[in-house]
C-alpha cells in the first residue's frame, strides 16, 4: 500500500495540533509577531502528533489492542501493512524532529522551555507507551487537553511575546476541548474493541451513556468560553453559525450504535472541529 506511512500519520488528526499553535499566534499583535519561533511551534506540533500516532499504533499493534478486524481505520502494525521495528522507526524520527525544533526553540527564545518539552515528548510516548501507559487509565482526553490545549496554544504565544494573556489562555481551553471532543467520540466508537482488550479509555471507565452526555458537555463549553472571548473580540461570535453543525455532531453521537454511525460521527466532529477553528481564528483577526 503506497500511502500506509499517511494512513498512519493520520491526516485527521493534525488540525488538532495545528489549531492551538494558529490560535496563540493570530492573538500576537504585529510588533512581537516572530516568522520563525511561529514556524518551529508548528513543526514541533505536527512532529509530535505524527510521533504520537505512529507511536500509538506500534504500542497497540505488539499488544494486540489494534487487530485487522478493529472498528476503526486498519492500523500499520495491527493491520500488517508495516512491521513493529518500522512503525517504531518512524515514530523516533518524528519525535526526533520534534525534540530538534523544541531545542532550538529554547536556545532562541529562553532555556526555561526546556522542561516543558520534556514533559511533552515524555507525555507523547507514555500515552500508549511503556508498561503502564496512562491513555489505558482513562487520562486520554486530559492529557489531549494540556498538551493540544494549554501548552501547544499558550506556549506559541509565549515564544513570540515572552508574556501570557488571559485571553490566550482562554482560547487554549477552547482548543484543548475541541480536540477532546473529538477524540471522546473516537473512544466511544472503539469501546466494545477497548473494553474486551481491557483498554481503560474515559469511555470504558465511564460507560456509553456518560460518554455521550460527556461529549454535549465538550461542545457546550466551548461555546461558552468563546462568547467569554467575544468581550474582548466580538466578531469570535462567528463560531455561533456551526451550531447547525453542533446540533448535527450531538444527535448523530447519541444516536450512533454501530461502526458506520460512529465513523459518521467522527467525520461530522472532524469538520465542526476545523469550522469552529476557522471561524474563531477569522473572528480574531478581524
Amino acid at each position: 500500500m503506497s500511502n500506509k506511512w499517511v494512513l498512519g500519520a493520520r491526516p485527521k488528526t493534525l488540525p488538532a495540533a495545528v489549531l492551538p499553535v494558529l490560535l496563540g499566534t493570530v492573538t500576537v499583535s504585529r510588533e512581537d509577531f516572530s516568522f520563525l519561533p511561529s514556524m518551529l511551534c508548528l513543526i514541533l506540533a505536527l512532529s509530535l502528533q505524527i510521533g504520537v500516532n505512529y507511536a500509538n499504533d506500534y504500542s497497540d499493534g505488539v499488544r494486540g489492542s489494534d487487530g485487522p478486524k478493529r472498528s476503526g481505520p486498519t492500523r500499520l502494525v495491527g493491520g500488517n501493512l508495516a512491521s513493529a521495528s518500522q512503525v517504531l522507526r518512524a515514530a523516533m524520527i518524528m519525535l526526533l524532529i520534534a525534540i530538534t525544533s523544541g531545542l532550538y526553540l529554547s536556545l532562541i527564545v529562553t532555556l526555561w522551555l526546556l522542561p516543558v518539552g520534556v514533559i511533552c515528548i515524555l507525555g507523547a510516548w507514555f500515552y500508549t507507551g511503556g508498561s503502564n501507559p496512562y491513555g489505558y487509565r482513562g487520562l486520554g482526553e486530559l492529557s489531549v487537553f494540556v498538551f493540544f490545549g494549554l501548552i501547544a496554544t499558550n506556549g506559541s504565544f509565549f515564544v513570540q511575546t515572552e508574556t501570557f494573556s488571559i485571553q490566550v489562555l482562554l482560547l487554549s481551553c477552547v482548543s484543548g476541548l475541541l480536540s477532546c471532543a473529538l477524540l471522546t467520540v473516537n473512544n466511544l466508537r472503539d469501546y466494545e474493541n477497548d473494553k474486551k482488550v481491557g483498554k481503560n479509555t474515559l469511555a470504558v471507565l465511564m460507560g456509553e451513556i456518560a460518554n455521550r452526555k460527556l461529549f454535549g458537555i465538550i461542545v457546550f463549553s466551548s461555546f461558552l468560553l468563546s462568547v467569554v472571548i467575544s468581550f474582548w473580540h466580538i466578531w469570535v461570535l462567528l463560531v455561533l453559525a456551526t451550531i447547525p453543525l453542533v446540533y448535527r455532531s450531538i444527535a448523530t453521537v447519541r444516536n450512533a450504535n454501530d461502526v458506520n454511525s460512529w465513523n459518521n460521527a467522527l467525520k461530522l466532529v472532524g469538520i465542526l472541529q476545523i469550522s469552529f477553528g476557522t471561524l474563531l481564528t477569522v473572528g480574531l483577526l478581524l
